[in-house]
């Protein structure tokens, strides 16, 4: 089991952990369909009060549904994502890994890497 102690700031941590939660390719999949999606919905969110207030439930809705999918593919994954150590952190990972972290796992690779890595049989 990988060391998953927060001593570093929390972006640096996911990064460090991501690769080894990210290798079963329908979860990577998943990821690829679901991130635009959960993207999607918090601009939706965000521009709901300016635009179309019942855009605020069609963003969070698609937020919620990109987030459980992804959650059934973490299941598949033989090495499981830290748990949460409360709301806020919850919120604060969830939001890395989709804006950040896992553009950053596809543009450097990452991704690319643990697609070929996991070959069926």
């Amino acid at each position: 089991m990988e060391n998953t102690t927060r001593n570093e700031h929390l972006l640096a941590w996911q990064w460090r952990l991501y690769g080894n939660a990210h290798r079963d390719r329908a979860n990577l999949v998943l990821h690829l369909a679901t991130v635009p999606l959960f993207l999607g919905g918090t601009v939706a969110l965000a521009l709901a009060p300016a635009v179309r207030p019942w855009l605020a439930a069609i963003g969070l809705a698609a937020m919620g549904a990109a987030i459980a999918l992804q959650g059934r593919g973490h299941h598949r994954e033989q090495q499981a994502p830290s748990p949460f150590r409360g709301p806020r952190d919850a919120v604060a990972r969830i939001f890395l890994e989709q804006w950040i972290t896992f553009p950053r796992f596809v543009l450097s690779g990452g991704f690319g890497r643990a697609w070929r890595a996991d070959r069926p049989s």
